[in-house]
């Protein structure tokens, strides 16, 4: 695939998952790709996979919640492509579970890193760099956690959600002058790694989550991931500060 437009996209956390399924659909659609992880194994064969597809695509290893490691790695990318068009900030996670009368400040403050300081860490490096782009726009994830305070023990992964939430919609506010758009998804439950220990150790619960979503099956990452092109897109120019659900209609319940 020619890369005809120029355009530069980085994707946090894509060495697996949504975010990888989000770097490669990127790729088809032109963009040079930059994923980032933090395991460099991984990131190594994830662009050969993308290489070998006449994707360009590169591998920059961070961990999104050091501020320093943030900052010089987008700052290096924006100078190497002299610009960047898209950010998806991808990384994030639940951290494990804990509930808040045992919770220790450690957990509470990894868990907030990891979802809502690593969307300011990346988002505030790449503003200059944006500014250059073309429609220039950042794709943060939240979830239904951000609206229903998410499960037992889950309640930081909420709290950090509802953070992603509004700085989607403060960045969107701020940014809207220079033209960069900032947009969020929501994605529902989704076949990926994330749940792998509830599938392996209670296959039967996993399956029954389809029977609470609306469309009958669970997400797969290429059903966020074209949202996220969508996004990045011209088609999705006029729309900004907002959050779509992905999810087959799981957030109202049947």
């Amino acid at each position: 695939m020619s890369n005809s437009n120029g355009k530069v996209a980085i994707v946090t956390g894509a060495t697996g998952g949504i975010g990888f399924a989000v770097a490669k659909k990127l790729g088809s659609e032109g963009y040079s790709v930059v994923l980032n992880g933090i395991n460099d194994d991984e990131g190594a064969k994830r662009v050969e996979e993308l290489l070998a597809e006449g994707i360009k695509a590169e591998y920059c290893g961070f961990d999104v919640t050091k501020e320093e490691a943030v900052t010089a790695n987008i700052t290096k990318i924006g100078e190497k492509y002299g610009k960047i068009d898209v950010l998806v900030n991808n990384a994030g996670g639940l951290g494990g579970r804990s509930r808040f009368e045992e919770m220790t400040t450690e957990f509470y403050r990894f868990v907030m890193a990891l979802n809502l300081d690593s969307v300011f860490f990346a988002s505030r490096a790449a503003i200059p760099f944006l500014k250059k782009g073309e429609n220039p726009t950042i794709i943060n994830y939240t979830s239904n956690a951000a609206w229903n305070a998410g499960g037992p023990g889950a309640g930081i992964y909420g709290t950090s959600k509802a953070g992603v939430q509004t700085i989607t919609r403060a960045l969107a506010k701020d940014l809207a002058e220079y033209g960069i758009r900032v947009n969020a998804v929501s994605p529902g439950t989704i076949d990926t790694p994330f749940h792998q220990q509830i599938k392996s150790t209670k296959p039967e619960v996993f399956a029954s989550w389809a029977n609470n979503i609306m469309l009958g099956r669970l997400g797969q990452p290429e059903d966020v991931a074209g949202v996220v092109a969508f996004l990045a897109g011209k088609d999705a120019a006029f729309l900004t500060a907002e959050t779509i659900q992905v999810g087959g209609g799981q957030a109202l319940g049947i």
